[in-house]
């Protein structure tokens, strides 16, 4: 797998690479700790271009490739999980449906979203239905001028800044699942309370409930029933994103932990002269570059049209189950200092436990590998 990256796309990395030195990286403490949505640079990583990499010109994107996303997810994940989550969650699961079935008006709001004028949210997850999205319990009524929604939903990102969400609910005259778009200022949707976790803090996360929300016609997203299909459409490109977010949390760990090693003197040498130090850094050098450039394969498949869901699903374990690996041992070569925090190493061994749930757990996604292969 030869990744000689064309000249967009080292430009891409270029651009991205700079702004995270120069403007996350310094932030980023402050991110976690204050635990609060990071307009400011929300709304610069709006700027550079970020939310519009993968939709075309015409509708106010850039057309940009998957390789080159990926690529500006690794680095926005390097500086701040946070930041780079919520970031995510606006170029694509928030966004995408809107753009892909919406009307003029709905895409009014994908246009401002774009912009980063307002954020969105996507409400999957139940309190009693997580993967198994056909045990949603939210229903939308049919009625002949719209549609009456109601329901709970949990773990909404970015839901405590959204001005909109796309919500996924079952509905009258239709057995599967089906898209609803939904304005928060609605008589209705109650954002509830945040929910306080582990990592990623800066990417705000609440319960929202719907409480008979009256829709009209053009709010609902595609066809009745249609939604796991549209659903299906984008799900690859959600989970080599998710892999990217791992390798960039992955490689901040490994890029910290190494200039430790080669700084921090004991016996009268460094410590990375040390072979248990040297083979603790071999493993996670293969971890890291086999994880980047299987999630950059991924990527280039789907960019050729030709991307399996057995590589996304693969990508995205082999990337998650690598970053929290490589955090640990990252950690654990700064020894007490891993565990201070006064150093980000703790920081990204919290934040890179969202990478395993993001995108399917990685239980899920083995036995959806073992299907693939006809087991």
């Amino acid at each position: 797998m030869n990744f000689e990256l064309t000249h967009i796309q080292q430009s891409t990395l270029d651009a991205f690479k700079g702004f995270v030195d120069r403007r996350v990286m310094p932030a980023a403490e402050s991110i976690d700790e204050k635990a609060e949505f990071p307009r400011e640079l929300f709304k610069e990583v709006s700027e550079m271009g970020f939310f519009g990499m993968r939709y075309p010109e015409e509708a106010g994107g850039s057309n940009m490739d998957v390789v080159s996303y990926s690529l500006a997810v690794m680095e926005l994940a390097r500086g701040s999980l946070s930041l780079a989550a919520a970031c995510t969650m606006q170029s694509l699961m928030a966004t995408y449906f809107l753009y892909r079935l919406g009307d003029d008006e709905v895409r009014s709001h994908f246009s401002a979203a774009l912009k980063g004028e307002e954020v969105g949210g996507i409400c999957m997850t139940e309190p009693n239905a997580g993967t198994d999205l056909f045990s949603l319990k939210s229903h939308a009524q049919v009625l002949d001028d719209g549609f009456v929604l109601s329901g709970q939903k949990t773990w909404v990102t970015s839901a405590p800044v959204a001005h909109f969400f796309t919500v996924l609910a079952k509905a009258d005259k239709a057995e599967g699942i089906s898209i609803f778009f939904v304005p928060t200022t609605l008589d209705g949707v109650n954002v509830g309370r945040s929910i306080e976790k582990l990592g990623v803090k800066g990417s705000v996360t609440s319960e929202v409930s719907f409480d008979n929300v009256r829709l009209p016609k053009n709010y609902l997203l595609g066809e009745l029933g249609d939604g796991s299909k549209y659903l299906r459409e984008v799900l690859a490109e959600i989970r080599i994103m998710t892999a990217a977010l791992a390798v960039g949390v992955a490689t901040a760990a490994f890029e910290d932990a190494l200039q430790y090693a080669k700084e921090r003197e004991q016996f009268g040498k460094p410590i990375g002269k040390f072979q248990a130090v040297k083979m603790n850094f071999a493993e996670m050098s293969v971890q890291l570059e086999t994880a980047r450039h299987y999630t950059l394969y991924a990527a280039a498949q789907s960019d050729a049209g030709s991307v399996e869901q057995k590589d996304a699903m693969i990508a995205k374990l082999y990337a998650s189950e690598c970053a929290n690996s490589i955090c640990d041992k990252a950690s654990r070569v700064l020894a007490s200092y891993g565990y201070a925090m006064e150093y980000p190493l703790q920081r990204y061994l919290r934040d890179a436990r969202f990478t395993l749930i993001g995108g399917g757990t990685s239980e899920i996604l083995k036995i959806g590998i073992g299907k693939e292969l006809g087991l």
